[in-house]
C-alpha cells in the first residue's frame, strides 16, 4: 500500500477484483490489499459496498458467484470498521456530489469514507491522488 498509515475505505471494485480470478494481476494485486488490511486491522467500508459487491459477484459477474458464499465473505466483511449511512449521510453526499462534480454514488462513498475518518480510499472509480472532502483517492493498479 502506498499509504501505511490510517483507515483505509474499500470501494467495492476493489472487494470484487479480489474475488474474480479472470481479473489477472488485478485479482493478484487486490487480494494483496484486502488481506494487508485483514492483517493490519484498519480496513473499512460501508453496507453500499457489501450491497454492491453482493450484486456484482453473484448477479453481474461472467462466472457469477453462488449467494451463500458472497453471503459468507460479506459475513466476514461485516467485521471491519462499517459505515451505515442515514438520511443525514445521503444529504451530505448530495451536498459532496454538487461541490466535486461527482456521481451520487461515489459522493455517498466518500462520505462514509469521511465519516469512518479513513484517510485513503482504495478505488478505481475517482481521480488518483486528488483530495474529496480530505480522503486521497488511490488507485491501487495505477
Amino acid at each position: 500500500m502506498n499509504d501505511n498509515s490510517g483507515w483505509q475505505f474499500v470501494d467495492t471494485n476493489i472487494l470484487v477484483y479480489a474475488h474474480d480470478i479472470s481479473a489477472g494481476d488485478k485479482c493478484i494485486r487486490a487480494k494483496e490489499l484486502i488481506n494487508e488490511l485483514w492483517n493490519s486491522g484498519r480496513g473499512s467500508i460501508s453496507i453500499q459496498v457489501l450491497q454492491e459487491f453482493y450484486v456484482t459477484v453473484v448477479q453481474k459477474a461472467a462466472r457469477p458467484m453462488q449467494p451463500q458464499m458472497a453471503a459468507k465473505i460479506i459475513s466476514d466483511l461485516s467485521t471491519w470498521r462499517l459505515h451505515v449511512p442515514d438520511v443525514s449521510n445521503v444529504l451530505e453526499a448530495i451536498d459532496i456530489q454538487q461541490r466535486n462534480r461527482l456521481s451520487f454514488w461515489d459522493a455517498l462513498i466518500i462520505c462514509s469514507a469521511k465519516k469512518l475518518g479513513c484517510v485513503v480510499l482504495l478505488t478505481e472509480d475517482l481521480n488518483s491522488g486528488q483530495l474529496y472532502e480530505g480522503i486521497k483517492a488511490q488507485n491501487p493498479f495505477a
